[in-house]
C-alpha cells in the first residue's frame, strides 16, 4: 500500500521525492513586460523549501493578447529566457522538481488586463459577471493557439523546468473546448465528444513532439463542469483514456468552472461522503483509474488532513494529492505533513459573509472569485517577503480584487460584434429599461397559442420575477447601506467625488429630489456615473428634466444633465476618486452591485449657492 512518504515513478523516467503536489495557483506576479521578477522568486523560493514532492506553477499564459489576470506571466518566444531560468532554478534549489502550468483564457479571459476581445470555441458568453461575449476562433488561429502551446513547452524546457502541465479545467480555453456548452462548433472541432476533445489531444501531441522524451508533460483535466448539459464525467473519462495513449506522465483531476466552482467546494450538492473523505473529485477518480492505464492520477480540491490524504492515496484511489489554496497560507505545508508537525491544514473561510437570499445565483461566482483573490493576496505577500495574514479580512480583499482587476464586474454583458471586430465595443445602453422588461412578451401574449409558446413564456416570467428580486437587492443596498453611508461622511465634513450630492427635479412630483453621488469635476462641469442606468429614480429624472444642482464642496452649482449611453463607462469609472484610499471603495461599491451603469455629463451653468 502507498504511503505519502513515498516517491512516485513517472513515465517519462522522472521520480516525484513524494506524493504531495503544490497545485497551480494563480499568483499575479509577472513584471510589466510579462515576464516572472524577483517577487515570484521569492516565492519560489519558499515552495522550494516546503517539502512537496512536485511544484506546478500558476497558469503561464501562451499569448499576451489574452490574459486571465494582470500579472500574468506570458510565453510567446525567448524574451525572457533568463528571467525564466532563475525562477526555474530558486524553484529547484530545495530539490522538488518543478512543472510549469501552460494556459490561455479563452472566453474567460479578462478584458480589462488586455483591452482585445477575448476569444474562445464559440461565441458563447461564459455567464461570469463582467465577461462579455467573445469571439469564435478560426481554423487557422486554433491551428496558431496548437503551436503557441509546444513554444511555450520548449522554452520552458531550455529555461530548466522539468516539465509542463496543460490546463484543461476550470472553465479556461481547453475545457471550453471539451464543454458542449461552450463549443457548439459544427467542425472538426467540437459538435460530438470526439471532435470537442480533438483541441487537447492536438496540444499534447505538437507539445510531445517539441520537447525531448524525459521531459514531462502533464493536464489539470475537470471530473466535469458540474453545469447542466455540460462537460460530463463519462466524457471526461473517455478524454483520459485517450491522453494516457499519447505518452502523458500526470493527470491532475480538478472539476467546475469559475461560474460554477467547485474546485473550491461551491458546487451545489456536495455530498456527505465528499465532506468525510475531504477531496471532491475522489470518487470520480476511482472510475477514472481503469481509463488512465499506467498514468498517474493527482487529486487536487479539498484535502486538508494527513489522514484523509494518506487515506487516499493508500486506496490506489490516486497516486498523489494536490494542494492548491492552503500551500498559499502554509508555503511549507508538505513538510509540515509529512515531518508530523501538524496533522491537518485549517486555512479560513473566505466569504462576505452576505445573507442566504443574497448569495445564490451570482453571489456564489463572486464569493468564489473573492476566495481566489484573498489567497492571491496571500501570494503577494509571500512575493513581498512577508508572511501569510490569515487573519486579512474579506472585504479588504474585495477592494484589492477590484483595484487589481478593474471595475469589469460590473460591466453589462454585451452582444456579441461582428466577426474580425477584436476590441472590445463601447458600451451601449439597452433598448428596453426596466420597467418595459417587466412588461409582457410576445410569448406570453401567445402563451395560449401553443406548448412552445408557453413554456418561452414561463421562461419570461422567471426571468423577470429575477430581475425584479435583483432590482429590490439592489433598491434596497442603496437605500440602507450606500446613501446612509454616503450621509454620515457628510456629517463628518467628508468632501470628496465619493460624498457629493446631486439635486434633480422629480418627475412626478415636481419637488427637488436629492441623492448621493461619485462625481469626477473639471473646469466646465462633472461626470457622474448612474449606477443603475434608466432603472434609477434620478437618472429616469435626468431623462425628463435635464435641470440639476450638483454639489461640489460646500456649494451648490446650477448645471444641465446629459445621459451619455455611449460613453466608455469603465474608463470613466477608473478616473473617479482619486485619492487612493477612497478609490476602491467607488470602484467596490459599483461592482458589488452588479448594476447596468451610465455615464452622465452635468454642464454647469454659472449660478452657485452655498450649501446647505
Amino acid at each position: 500500500m502507498a504511503s505519502l512518504h513515498d516517491p512516485l515513478p513517472l513515465p517519462c523516467g522522472q521520480t516525484l521525492p513524494n506524493r504531495i503536489v503544490k497545485a497551480a495557483l494563480s499568483e499575479g506576479l509577472g513584471d510589466s513586460g510579462a515576464g516572472p521578477d524577483e517577487r515570484l522568486h521569492r516565492l519560489y523560493t519558499r515552495w522550494g523549501a516546503g517539502g512537496f514532492g512536485l511544484i506546478v506553477t500558476g497558469n503561464v499564459m501562451i499569448d499576451r493578447t489574452q490574459l486571465g489576470e494582470p500579472g500574468n506571466v506570458v510565453i510567446e518566444d525567448e524574451r525572457h529566457l533568463d528571467e525564466l531560468t532563475r525562477w526555474a532554478k530558486v524553484a529547484k534549489d530545495g530539490g522538488t522538481p518543478v512543472w510549469m502550468q501552460l494556459n490561455h483564457p479563452g472566453r474567460q479571459a479578462n478584458p480589462l488586463a488586455t483591452r482585445n476581445r477575448p476569444v474562445a470555441p464559440s461565441a458563447v458568453a461564459p455567464g461570469i459577471p463582467g465577461l462579455p461575449v467573445p469571439r469564435a476562433l478560426t481554423e487557422s488561429e486554433i491551428t496558431d493557439l496548437i503551436a503557441r502551446f509546444a513554444t511555450a513547452a520548449r522554452v520552458a524546457e531550455a529555461a530548466g523546468f522539468d516539465g509542463v502541465q496543460i490546463h484543461g479545467a476550470h472553465g479556461y480555453l481547453v475545457s471550453q473546448f471539451l464543454s458542449p456548452l461552450a463549443n457548439r462548433r459544427a467542425d472538426d472541432w467540437g459538435g460530438d465528444a470526439r471532435r470537442r476533445g480533438r483541441f487537447v489531444l492536438e496540444v499534447a501531441r505538437a507539445i510531445r513532439a517539441a520537447v525531448r522524451p524525459g521531459f514531462a508533460l502533464g493536464i489539470k483535466l475537470n471530473s466535469a463542469d458540474f453545469q447542466r448539459g455540460g462537460f460530463t464525467e463519462e466524457e471526461s473519462r473517455a478524454v483520459v483514456e485517450a491522453l494516457a495513449a499519447e505518452g502523458l506522465d500526470l493527470i491532475e483531476i480538478s472539476g467546475g468552472s469559475y461560474k460554477s466552482p467547485a474546485m473550491m467546494g461551491r458546487a451545489r450538492g456536495t455530498s456527505a461522503s465528499t465532506r468525510a473523505r475531504e477531496a471532491y473529485f475522489l470518487e470520480y477518480a476511482e472510475t477514472a483509474r481503469r481509463a488512465a492505464g499506467p498514468v498517474p492520477l493527482a487529486v487536487t480540491g479539498g484535502f486538508r488532513s494527513r489522514s484523509a490524504m494518506s487515506a487516499a492515496v493508500g486506496s490506489g484511489a490516486c497516486d498523489a494529492v494536490g494542494l492548491g489554496r492552503p500551500a498559499a497560507v502554509f508555503p511549507s505545508a508538505a513538510a509540515d505533513l509529512l515531518s508530523g508537525r501538524t496533522a491537518a491544514l485549517h486555512p479560513p473561510a473566505i466569504s462576505l459573509g452576505l445573507p442566504d437570499r443574497w448569495t445564490r445565483g451570482r453571489m456564489r461566482t463572486v464569493d468564489g472569485a473573492l476566495d481566489l483573490q484573498w489567497h492571491t493576496d496571500q501570494l503577494h505577500r509571500l512575493g513581498a517577503g512577508s508572511a501569510p495574514d490569515l487573519a486579512r479580512s474579506p472585504w479588504w480583499t474585495a477592494l484589492s480584487m477590484v483595484r487589481r482587476n478593474g471595475i469589469d464586474a460590473f460591466r453589462p454583458r454585451r452582444r456579441s460584434s461582428e466577426p474580425g471586430h477584436d476590441r472590445l465595443p463601447r458600451y451601449s445602453f439597452p433598448r428596453n429599461g426596466f420597467g418595459r422588461a417587466l412588461g409582457r412578451s410576445k410569448f406570453e401574449r401567445g402563451a395560449g397559442r401553443g406548448g412552445c409558446a408557453s413554456r418561452r413564456g414561463e421562461g419570461d416570467v422567471i426571468r423577470r420575477e429575477a430581475l425584479a428580486r435583483k432590482f429590490r437587492i439592489e433598491r434596497n443596498v442603496g437605500r440602507y447601506v450606500a446613501n446612509p453611508a454616503f450621509r454620515v461622511l457628510d456629517r463628518l465634513g467628508v468632501r470628496s467625488t465619493l460624498a457629493t450630492e446631486l439635486e434633480t427635479v422629480g418627475r412626478k412630483s415636481g419637488r427637488p429630489r436629492r441623492v448621493p453621488v461619485s462625481a469626477l469635476f473639471d473646469d466646465e462641469g462633472a461626470w457622474l456615473i448612474c449606477q443603475h442606468g434608466m432603472r434609477s429614480g434620478w437618472g429616469n429624472n435626468v431623462r425628463a428634466n435635464p435641470r440639476v444642482r450638483l454639489r461640489r464642496g460646500d456649494r451648490w452649482y446650477d448645471g444641465t444633465a446629459e445621459l451619455r449611453p455611449d460613453d466608455d463607462v469603465v474608463a470613466r469609472a477608473r478616473a473617479f476618486a482619486p485619492h487612493p484610499l477612497l478609490a476602491p471603495l467607488t470602484a467596490a461599491g459599483f461592482a458589488a452591485l452588479q448594476t447596468t451603469p451610465v455615464s452622465v455629463r452635468v454642464t454647469f451653468t454659472g449660478n452657485d449657492s452655498a450649501a446647505t
